[in-house]
């Protein structure tokens, strides 16, 4: 895959981060680079006073660092910063965080050496990936802490993790070949000014939600089969007359999911409308996708941003220090996210409660076997019922929280990381709450008769089938969750 720094997207970063997919700078790029690094020379040689060049940071900004001491600055302050706390990032996230690092360098706005570049991608194509602590970000300036223990590994120190085993970073780069890195004028700034860690986190999210909303749809559809629901509510023109895109979409699907069935209804056949978790499918699922799809655009965006400061614009000339390491775009983006997947394990959960309920339905009371002797899905729907009552919790945007830090300095912050890994922990959860609803929907649509289901629906059950058998009896129905689960989070389904 060819690095350019501005045509990165959520699926070439999924090739590169999950697939594993190799990586390299073009040309072009390179020669952005040593363009933009010579300027950062020439700022050095000249003696002019440059934010991050040759002054400390944050409050310290005010303060001018001799010549000599350029170098020692710029280890210091990977070494002070690299405070992260917290249970490690997962490899994934941290291989996102390498991949979207070097992607903004290539931007040629960043002044680093084109060895720095290097190394960034000879850790991606080794795979070397640093430990780095998921906790200690405010989301601005940018993901700090956990950009400092990025850096460290790239510098030979700290852990890294390289062949699924856990080891010391130096001892890494030997195997590999490689040599750890010294940092001159500006780099230790540029390596951790930016929003990778919360970008990585939200895209590696984002890619997951999207799977589990085209899940939710075919899940939701062999539910409205276990149920005998109505389909008139997903004819086109109700959705063609509110306009929703998305909406409309869903419905579609469900239309397509549902051909051939004999076992939905048409109003008035058995009742006259559904309840609203299967009714109001198109809607709800319709308006979280149109969420998903800005979240989407606010990750490409910002993984194609140039997020450290100062920039250096026209070879030099203009050097600049703002704040695109404030992590605000990202912050809402994801609380956004969060919001949005909540939403589709909400419904998700009364579809549950309405498949295992003897007062809402004329199945066999929690799809037990033998009900009183056998407790059957009863507990499925309490799990269900948790997992998404944390999810409210988790879903309180981070975003409107800020904290001063550096003195009032840096007085606003994003607190957009919070937000990614909160939106992460939705999205896990909602899967587990869909894949009790598959669990359940199938057993109920095995008591309907699976002869007379939809060829779409029938495919997934005859799929899932292979992960989770009937229900014939009570047994530790955790091993089934976990098994829909992985299956779910491995597989298009």
């Amino acid at each position: 895959m060819i690095l350019s720094g501005n045509d990165l997207s959520l699926e070439k970063f999924h090739r590169a981060v999950t697939g594993g997919e190799k990586v390299e700078a073009s040309e072009e790029a390179l020669e952005r680079v040593a363009n933009s690094r010579r300027a950062v020379e020439k700022i050095v040689n000249n003696g002019q006073t440059v934010y991050g060049i040759n002054t400390g940071f944050g409050k310290f900004s005010d303060v001018k660092i001799a010549k000599e001491d350029v170098v020692t600055l710029q280890k210091n302050l990977i070494l002070s910063h690299a405070c992260g706390t917290g249970e490690p990032f997962s490899e994934d996230v941290s291989r996102g965080m390498l991949l979207l690092r070097v992607n903004t360098m290539l931007k040629g706005f960043s002044g680093v050496r084109i060895e720095v570049v290097n190394q960034i991608i000879d850790f991606l194509n080794e795979g070397i990936h640093p430990v780095v602590p998921s906790q200690g970000s405010l989301g601005a300036s940018g993901d700090l802490a956990p950009l400092a223990h990025l850096a460290l590994a790239l510098l030979g120190e700290g852990d890294v993790v390289m062949g699924g085993e856990r080891i010391a970073a130096a001892q890494a780069l030997e195997k590999a070949g490689l040599k750890p890195l010294t940092l001159e004028a500006k780099e230790g700034l540029a390596l951790i000014n930016g929003t990778q860690a919360m970008t990585s986190v939200g895209a590696l999210a984002c890619l997951e939600a999207e799977r589990l909303f085209d899940q939710a749809d075919t899940i939701a559809s062999v539910t409205l089969e276990g149920l005998r629901g109505i389909v008139d509510a997903f004819d086109e023109d109700i959705h063609l007359a509110r306009g929703h895109s998305e909406q409309t979409a869903v419905a579609q699907r469900v239309r397509d999911n549902l051909s051939g069935s004999r076992l939905v209804t048409r109003q008035g056949e058995l009742r006259v409308q559904d309840a609203y978790s299967l009714r109001c499918i198109p809607q709800v699922h319709g308006a979280s996708r149109e969420a998903l799809a800005y979240v989407k655009k606010q990750l490409e965006t910002e993984m194609n941003a140039a997020t450290d400061n100062p920039l250096l614009f026209d070879d030099g000339e203009k050097v600049l220090s703002g704040g695109n390491f404030h992590g605000q775009p990202v912050a809402l983006a994801m609380d956004f996210l969060a919001i949005c997947v909540a939403e589709m394990a909400s419904i998700s959960e009364r579809r549950i409660e309405r498949l295992v309920n003897p007062q809402l339905n004329d199945l066999p009371a929690f799809l037990s076997p033998r009900p009183g002797l056998e407790s059957g899905a009863m507990i499925l729907q309490y799990v269900a019922a948790s997992l998404v009552s944390e999810n409210k919790t988790l879903a309180h945007p981070a975003s409107v929280d800020s904290i001063p830090s550096s003195a009032n300095q840096e007085d606003h912050v994003s607190m957009g990381t919070t937000g990614a890994r909160h939106a992460a922990m939705v999205t896990a959860n909602a899967r587990k709450v869909l894949a009790i609803e598959a669990i359940c929907a199938m057993q109920a649509a095995e008591h309907r008769g699976v002869e007379r289901m939809g060829e779409a629906t029938r495919r997934f059950y005859d799929a899932g089938r292979t992960v989770v058998p009937s229900i014939t009896g009570d047994r530790v129905f955790s091993k089934d969750i976990e098994a829909m689960d992985k299956w779910m989070k491995e597989n298009e389904v």
